[in-house]
């Protein structure tokens, strides 16, 4: 067993341990809250871990079917700065949450993507993806404050591309 199992089972445990916390603290105040947490809880469990192992098998069948020579050429290893700006356009078009994103991000490394555009690529898609800008936070916020956070985030992909570049492969 390796580092990164490890490292995962504990984050698991303390998760649970985080988890069982909770549910001591909501039985203690009552247990129609203790109730209530529960089934809130398992709806949630119910509805979204269909959608992640959707996703999870999905990024193994997107890697798989990623033609593999554009993927090194537009952002692979040796694209560059040129391979990071197309990695962050491509990251803000992503639409989906994190099943959607992470997969497409996973299914580039394992297709040929470069490390830091694909740091770029997941960097883009978690501050400014447009759909969600345009179907989320411009109802929800200020359309001035939406515009504002996103022009201010724009060049972060990028930075966080080129410094992952400059330190080298993780």
């Amino acid at each position: 067993m390796d580092l990164t199992h490890i490292i995962s089972i504990v984050i698991g445990c303390i998760l649970w341990a985080l988890v069982g916390t909770l549910a001591f603290v909501a039985a203690m105040r009552s247990k129609s809250l203790f109730r209530e947490g529960a089934f809130e809880g398992g709806r949630d469990f119910i509805v979204l871990i269909p959608r992640v192992m959707v996703g999870v098998v999905g990024s193994g069948y997107i890697a798989a079917i990623m033609p593999q020579e554009l993927i090194a050429t537009w952002i692979g290893p040796n694209s560059g700065v040129i391979g990071i700006l197309i990695a962050t356009i491509v990251g803000a078009a992503t639409p989906g949450g994190a099943v959607v994103g992470f997969a497409i991000g996973a299914a580039a490394l394992k297709s040929g993507a470069g490390a830091p555009q694909v740091i770029a690529y997941s960097t883009a898609w978690s501050l400014y993806t447009i759909q969600r800008l345009l179907n989320w936070e411009i109802h929800m916020m200020a359309p001035r404050f939406v515009w504002l956070r996103a022009a201010v985030s724009f060049p972060l992909p990028i930075l966080a591309g080129l410094g992952a570049l400059l330190l080298g492969k993780p």
